[in-house]
Formats: structure tokens, sequence, C-alpha cells
């Protein structure tokens, strides 16, 4: 399920960052062949598959948009990202759009993948952290 937009689906209590919360997993986004900016329906997908005939970045939506999406957010909170590339060559790279951070390596190259953990730090400021 992905995540709710604005109130509706599954929160324990008033959703303190300190309750498990489960869920079950989202469609996986359709390929990636290209560079772009991700959508809250990718980025909450849990998985990006990729492509590529040559280097590209997906970019994140900003800080803003994030927060406005995920209106019920605090600070602490998180989601979890997997870029998925499925081609022998080439470099995919994760780029943060304004008010987003990635913190660690950002690039998944060949055939492999990366986890990146998604937690807000402040007023429309996420951190993705390569996991």
């Amino acid at each position: 399920m992905p995540f709710p937009k604005t109130g509706g689906g599954y929160q324990l209590g008033d959703g303190n960052i300190n309750e498990i919360d489960l869920f079950t997993s989202a469609e996986p986004a359709a390929a990636k062949t290209g560079a772009g900016t991700l959508t809250m329906a990718e980025l909450t997908s849990g998985i990006i598959p990729c492509t590529s005939s040559g280097n590209y970045s997906l970019t994140t939506m900003t800080g803003a948009e994030i927060d406005a999406y995920m209106v019920s957010a605090k600070v602490g909170s998180s989601f979890n990202l997997a870029i998925c590339h499925q081609t022998a060559t080439n470099v995919v790279t994760l780029a943060g759009g304004t008010g987003v951070t990635v913190v660690g390596l950002a690039t998944v190259t060949g055939i492999g993948s990366a986890s990146f953990t998604f937690r807000k730090t402040g007023v429309s400021t996420w951190s993705a952290y390569r996991i």
C-alpha cells in the first residue's frame, strides 16, 4: 500500500515515530531509461527499476513537495527506496531536489541495486541515506 497523501491508510496511534508500522509493498514504478524527476508515487513505491544505454540522474522532488504530499510526516519519519539497475554498464545517480540531501554514495553502477532511507529532518528538508 503506498503512503497515504492525506489521512487514511494504516497508522498506529497518532503516528508516533517510535511505533512500528507494517505496510504492504506497492507495485514497483515503471522502469526508468533516462534522466528525470521522480514523482511521489515513484518515490514511495519502494522500488525503481532502471535500464540504460548511458549514464543519467534521477532527481527527487523538492523537500517542500514531499512535505506537501506526506502531510502527516513528522521530523524523524522515514520511507525506503531501492534503485535497481538492470544494465551491465553505465551509471544511475540519485540526485536530491532542493531541500533533499543525498548522504553516502549516490550512484548505482552496473547490474546492482542501492537502498536509500529518506528521513524527514525539518520543515521541507529530507535526507536520503544510502544503506
